[in-house]
């Protein structure tokens, strides 16, 4: 497995790998790396011939107040990682190259990128749709690959790609869960024994609301699970994360809810 470390770097190994013909998938991730992105990596190499999956710690979606500082950094265990799924090669740009001195760009969003994680988390999607575009341009890979976990976040990725004419193909790929229907993140890493237990609740109630096709409750039952905080419980179009209405073909569940240090993200078809 190659490991790459600068956007001029980056473009050699694409350009010459494109001129035997070869095909390449891209995986954005930000380290400490689980099951899920490795199966992102797992999916880019069924549909191409190179996947790259990048690591890069993101500050500029993180708020102040965010859990930057404290974000699983765990390098080494996800270059074996990588390595055990046959990634061809991994990304490791450092902050000056991807935000050199005087860098002051931002990719503006509306619509999509306004509602739920844009009400809780308003520096988020802006901090990710610069970084991703920045990315995706270095690359310019025939895809690039985003878990379904972050719901919102690919409709976001796939809005910007649509607005700025990116040539990449956007592709959403089903969440990962454990054993016990959690899905996985690396914020999963902060939770306790004791609120792993109620963690798992989250996935039920949603499944519970989903199949009758109503949030009504899901918040309280959250809580009364043991979630501290609950952001969000509702069930939106699944394209524009708007309330569903007479044009809406497809509906999803999502929720935020706050366990200790780890704030839980889920979502679902209803």
């Amino acid at each position: 497995m190659k490991q790459i470390e600068s956007p001029a770097a980056l473009r050699g190994f694409v350009q010459e790998n494109r001129k035997s013909g070869k095909t390449i998938s891209f995986v954005p991730t930000m380290g400490a790396l689980h099951e899920g992105h490795l199966e992102l990596v797992r999916e880019g190499l069924s549909r191409t011939d190179i996947c790259i999956p990048y690591i890069f710690l993101n500050s500029k979606q993180f708020a102040a107040n965010e859990d930057l500082a404290s974000y699983p950094k765990t390098l080494e265990g996800d270059l074996q990682k990588l390595k055990s799924v046959s990634a061809s090669a991994v990304y490791l740009p450092n902050s000056q190259d991807i935000y050199p001195d005087g860098f002051v760009t931002k990719v503006s969003l509306g619509g999509v990128a306004l509602p739920l994680e844009g009400e809780f988390r308003p520096v988020m999607f802006e901090g990710v749709a610069t970084v991703v575009a920045k990315m995706l341009l270095q690359c310019l890979p025939d895809i690039a690959l985003f878990g379904e976990k972050d719901w919102q976040q690919l409709q976001v990725i796939k809005q910007m790609v649509r607005d700025l004419d990116i040539p990449v193909d956007i592709i959403g790929v089903p969440t990962v869960r454990d054993e016990n229907g959690l899905a996985l993140s690396s914020r999963n890493a902060y939770l306790t024994k004791e609120q792993y237990a109620i963690a798992i609740q989250l996935n039920k109630i949603l499944k519970e609301a989903a199949a009758s096709g109503t949030e009504k409750d899901a918040a309280q039952k959250l809580l009364q699970a043991g979630f501290e905080k609950v952001d969000y419980v509702t069930i939106r179009d699944a394209v524009t994360l708007q309330p569903p209405d007479a044009k809406t073909k497809e509906r999803r569940i999502l929720a935020a809810a706050y366990l200790g240090r780890a704030r839980l993200i889920d979502n679902m078809p209803v």
